[in-house]
């Protein structure tokens, strides 16, 4: 009988983009607010969007500063968001040897920086995934790829590298489980935005309806019904005369609330290493609407999952007249709640997270 899961709280400041960018905090200082806020101890940072000059000019004495500033506020460090950009050149995609120097430097950061996780991005295919772990052992880094909405934990492609890292039977190779993958319902807050957009009242009853028949369908298995779906929204808007939301509603409609069960999540879950507890707002009843945070703590604990959930704020993107960190605050309470009704709790004091995160990333997948 597998033993029940203490996931680890802790927060990416992707997050706090919205504030970040408008340089209400610089790094220093947002990662002293996270710390103060009791948002922690688990802490994610994002390599591109986070650190001046990633991953080329990131040297020792910023390396030092970064360890002595989370130490000091006692935080533990989890995942560092990297990269797979294989389109920057603008005549050609990066060949094979360009793409493992591209990730080996980033990856080399996230050892110097005391991350041990790197979250890499879902294009990597099993061949790339296999290239990368000698870096991985190299550094010491587990490989974490993201599964994101419009894929999931049954998709094909997802089920291919399950199958690689099966093959290869390293714990230095798994999964960041994305919580916008299994979402029930299109965020209100979003619906807000588009209402205070000019969105008519029946334009949005209509994009409801069509969501939530994707959702009675099913997730989509091969990117030739997501684009089928990501093209029904436009044609949508078009239809009612804003052809300009039409993206927009493509965008957020496919690319962000993932409609697939739950247990589409244990295809994959003894290779989960790291988990993005991806939300779009709390409601006037403490809850999360849209996404089933207490049903996905309760799989984790009673899948004996014990790393880290990075509480992921994606609303920021069109919410901005609502605070983030209240928001946070609400969902992290949440969590907490779900892993007490389900037996467990979160861990959130640093020392013993340091040790549960430790020991999750050293459990080889087969016993």
């Amino acid at each position: 009988m597998t033993s029940l899961g203490t996931p680890i709280q802790g927060v990416t400041l992707y997050s706090f983009t919205r504030a970040f960018h408008a340089r209400q905090y610089d790094l220093d200082g947002l990662i002293r607010k996270v710390a103060a806020e009791g948002f922690g101890p688990g802490l994610e940072v994002i390599g591109f969007s986070s650190l001046r000059g990633f991953p080329d000019r990131i040297d020792d004495t910023f390396v030092g500063q970064f360890r002595d500033l989370v130490a000091e506020v006692d935080l533990v460090p989890t995942s560092l968001a990297v990269n797979v950009d294989t389109g920057i050149r603008r005549d050609r995609l990066m060949n094979h040897d360009e793409l493992v120097e591209y990730m080996r430097k980033q990856i080399e950061v996230a050892a110097r920086l005391g991350f041990p996780i790197a979250r890499v991005q879902i294009s990597l295919t099993p061949d790339a995934m296999e290239s990368l772990l000698p870096v991985a052992e190299k550094y010491g880094v587990t490989l974490a790829l993201e599964v994101h909405a419009d894929q999931h934990g049954a998709h094909e492609r997802v089920l291919a590298l399950r199958d690689r890292y099966e093959k290869l039977d390293s714990p230095l190779l798994g999964f960041t489980a994305d919580w916008g993958a299994t979402v029930t319902g299109f965020a209100p807050s979003l619906l807000e935005a588009y209402r205070r957009r000019g969105a008519s009242e029946d334009l949005l009853r209509q994009v409801v309806e069509l969501w939530d028949g994707f959702y009675a369908e099913g997730p989509p298995n091969n990117q030739k019904v997501h684009g089928e779906r990501f093209g029904a929204f436009i044609g949508l808007a078009a239809r009612n005369g804003r052809p300009d939301l039409g993206i927009d509603f493509g965008i957020n409609g496919t690319g962000l609330f993932g409609p697939a069960p739950l247990d589409t999540w244990l295809e994959i879950m003894p290779w989960v290493r790291h988990v993005h507890g991806k939300f779009f707002g709390i409601d006037e009843n403490g809850e999360e609407p849209s996404v089933p945070v207490r049903g996905l703590v309760r799989q984790l604990v009673e899948n004996g999952y014990s790393g880290a959930i990075s509480s992921e704020y994606e609303g920021w993107h069109w919410n901005n007249w609502q605070d983030p960190f209240e928001i946070i605050r609400g969902e992290q309470a949440v969590q907490r709640s779900a892993a007490a009704n389900a037996g467990s709790a979160m861990i959130t004091e640093a020392s013993e997270a340091r040790r549960i995160l430790r020991s999750h990333l050293a459990q080889p997948v087969r016993g």
